[in-house]
């Protein structure tokens, strides 16, 4: 009997996957999508002793320039600094605000990790997997299974849209198992990169202020 979708562990079957490129001698491509340095810390550390690996920094989502540009500037940085066994590249998308702003029309008010999410994930997701086509990359993936607030299931689903859409193939994952989001931390403490309270979007961002001040309120 098949394992509901919802129920299969992620890491495992990463794992495995990992485990037969080894026997085999191989070190496939990957495009990784990246929403920071940060998050993108562990799964480099974990992934480049295995694939070879392009960043894809693409996020219209960040609302404010100067943020997107910290981060750019900041997951170049890690990049160039992180010993990784096979070297990492690096490919910035476009900064269209317009693209994302049109594409959560109507869900500006849904709450983090919501429907809105849902759909920003599609837009960088699908970007990454054309871009995969494009450039004939054997699998895609994304940093954004790293964290605790976001849905790898969901993630996952979308991933896997994505790749039957383009004729590419999605590397699932789940970043946090394993502790990988803790590692993900140490990393960020031990290359002093630079780290924010919300994912980007000028609705996170509002979101995580009211938050803070409900809490100094207490």
């Amino acid at each position: 009997m098949a394992i509901p979708f919802e129920q299969r562990n992620f890491q495992k079957e990463l794992d495995k996957k990992i485990a037969d490129f080894q026997k085999k001698g191989e070190v496939p491509t990957l495009l990784l999508h990246s929403c920071c340095a940060p998050c993108s810390s562990h799964v480099i550390a974990y992934l480049s002793d295995y694939f070879k690996i392009t960043v894809f920094y693409y996020n219209p989502n960040i609302s404010y320039e100067e943020e997107y540009r910290k981060r750019v500037i900041e997951q170049k940085r890690f990049i160039e600094e992180y010993p990784a066994k096979y070297p990492v590249s690096f490919i910035e998308g476009d900064y269209d605000t317009a693209t994302y702003y049109q594409t959560v029309k109507g869900y500006e008010h849904c709450k983090e990790g919501g429907e809105r999410c849902f759909l920003c994930y599609e837009l960088r997701l699908r970007k990454t997997a054309q871009l995969a086509a494009e450039k004939g990359f054997d699998y895609f993936t994304t940093t954004l299974t790293i964290s605790p607030l976001k849905n790898s299931v969901k993630l996952n689903q979308i991933g896997l849209k994505c790749a039957e859409e383009t004729g590419t193939t999605y590397l699932l994952s789940d970043f946090k198992k394993k502790e990988g989001y803790k590692h993900s931390i140490e990393l960020s403490k031990e290359y002093h990169l630079y780290r924010q309270n919300y994912c980007g979007c000028v609705f996170a961002k509002e979101q995580a202020q009211a938050e803070e001040a409900g809490k100094a309120q207490q």
